[in-house]
């Protein structure tokens, strides 16, 4: 944007001043109510985001599995998650990773919308089914309560 100056603003017309002193107000009303509407915006956005991830449940399960039966084991593991996050809408995410050492040490990630579909989760057949299957499998299980922080993923 050129300025102009006060040495050029004697050679304009009236009309022309008036426009350019318009023009020139609108600018700078423009250019201050940009932070307050990026602040205003991202208010907006991140309250229902920040009030979501407050209800979520996020646990941690470390799982020692008998290493005699890790393939079966992470069979039933496998298909007791796909079918909870396919058919269970308060199943957001479940991670399973087993450490690259010690393939029979195995972590699952939880995050479920709140405690009610954490309680279903539990309460569901496949669920259930992957209990009873792997009971005999598991050699100890300890379940980590977390706190979020912060949970970003990208889309696939």
């Amino acid at each position: 944007m050129t300025k102009i100056t006060s040495f050029q603003a004697p050679f304009l017309n009236k009309k022309f001043k008036k426009v350019y002193h318009d023009i020139n107000g609108v600018l700078r009303l423009y250019y201050l109510l940009i932070p307050v509407i990026l602040l205003v915006v991202t208010i907006l956005l991140a309250g229902p985001v920040a009030a979501q991830e407050k209800s979520l449940v996020v646990r941690l399960a470390k799982l020692r599995i008998d290493s005699t039966q890790l393939e079966s084991y992470k069979a039933a593991l496998k298909e007791g998650i796909e079918t909870a996050v396919r058919v269970e809408p308060g199943v957001l995410t479940l991670y399973a990773v087993s450490e690259k050492d010690n393939p029979t040490h195995i972590m699952v990630f939880e995050v479920y919308a709140n405690e009610e579909a954490y309680k279903a989760h539990l309460e569901s057949p496949h669920f259930k089914k992957y209990k009873n299957t792997t009971k005999e499998m598991i050699k100890s299980l300890e379940l980590l309560e977390t706190v979020p922080i912060l949970l970003r993923a990208k889309g696939r």
